[in-house]
């Protein structure tokens, strides 16, 4: 097992047991899967229960196997916090690595004296040793509060960063990966530092080569007649009033528009449409991420507005899907 990450399973057997469970789906993001049959074997040894674990892609808390969860008597879903979904378990799966390090080198690179602290669920129990850190170096601290669809102070999403919408000078971004912490450059137009605690490096974001591929993609769609208007089923990221307001504008322009609903939004599966462009509502990584994979530009919402000219070039922002009740946070 892990000795970076909490699997919490002494919790997790002990729910088994209440519940007389028979049946346990384990389902892991991508970078927790490999983990899986070790936790599979031992649940099986205490409790005799029979674990299946997920193959399916997971990309965030939005995306519980629904079709797994109909067949067991509870579902575990590893890695992201807690969504209110009927016999789904989330474990958060926290990580114990320590953040002190790297801490100390990102201040060292700072500019501003006012700083917002961002991070996942992995290392969002942290921020509070974070926030001490800088308050030592001298520095003004803040840990946003967040909407509806995130549970902590601080914590951002692939599709959420309503925790940066505070009047901080820049950002420090405490976990691994680019994503985050470049939705939050692109969301805000501020500096933000990525302090990785895994791989002990600290680095900038640099927004521009998203730009310039982002701009390149809306340039090639503005000469498209038809659209596909995608809607991803997966319970966190339906959004379907968005598509139908999409849709709308489109045929208000004379352009060709036509709605498609999908789980899993792969090239393979949109090559049986003919479509000059496509229109992603659904998680806004799919557009970023897999941009080199479609064989026709696919545009974000936001995007679809600039080819429709209702938005200016330089009006371009993230894609996020939001909750309600925002309130911030400072120290």
């Amino acid at each position: 097992m892990s000795a970076t990450f909490d699997f919490d399973l002494e919790w997790v057997i002990d729910a088994i047991e209440k519940r007389g469970a028979k049946k346990v789906g384990l389902q892991f993001p991508e970078g927790l899967k490999r983990f899986g049959p070790a936790i599979a074997k031992e649940i099986q040894e205490r409790t005799g229960a029979i674990s299946y674990i997920s193959g399916n892609p997971c990309y965030g808390a939005c995306d519980v196997d629904v079709i797994l969860q109909t067949h067991v008597d509870v579902l575990f879903h590893f890695g992201h916090a807690h969504r209110s979904v009927d016999d789904v378990i989330f474990i958060e799966t926290r990580s114990d690595v320590d953040i002190r390090p790297v801490m100390e080198q990102a201040v060292k690179i700072l500019k501003g004296d006012v700083i917002g602290l961002i991070t996942t669920v992995q290392h969002v129990h942290k921020l509070e040793e974070a926030h001490d850190i800088l308050s030592r170096h001298g520095k003004t601290c803040i840990i946003g509060r967040v909407d509806s669809r995130l549970k902590y102070k601080g914590q951002v999403l692939g599709c959420n960063f309503s925790a940066a919408q505070v009047n901080a000078d820049e950002f420090i971004y405490i976990g691994s990966g680019n994503f985050h912490p470049l939705g939050v450059t692109l969301a805000t137009s501020k500096r933000v530092i990525i302090a990785d605690p895994m791989s002990n490096e600290v680095r900038e974001t640099n927004p521009e080569p998203i730009l310039r591929q982002r701009h390149a993609i809306i340039a090639r769609a503005l000469d498209a007649e038809t659209f596909g208007i995608i809607i991803c089923t997966k319970s966190g990221q339906m959004r379907v009033d968005l598509a139908d307001k999409l849709w709308k504008k489109a045929r208000k322009k004379g352009l060709v528009a036509y709605l498609i609903s999908m789980d899993e939004i792969t090239p393979e599966r949109l090559n049986s449409f003919k479509a000059d462009a496509f229109v992603n509502t659904g998680c806004p990584r799919i557009a970023i991420d897999d941009v080199a994979m479609f064989k026709v530009p696919m545009l974000t919402p936001i995007e679809f507005e600039v080819v429709l000219g209702e938005r200016g070039w330089d009006e371009i922002e993230f894609d996020e899907i939001l909750g309600g009740c925002l309130f911030i946070s400072t120290r």
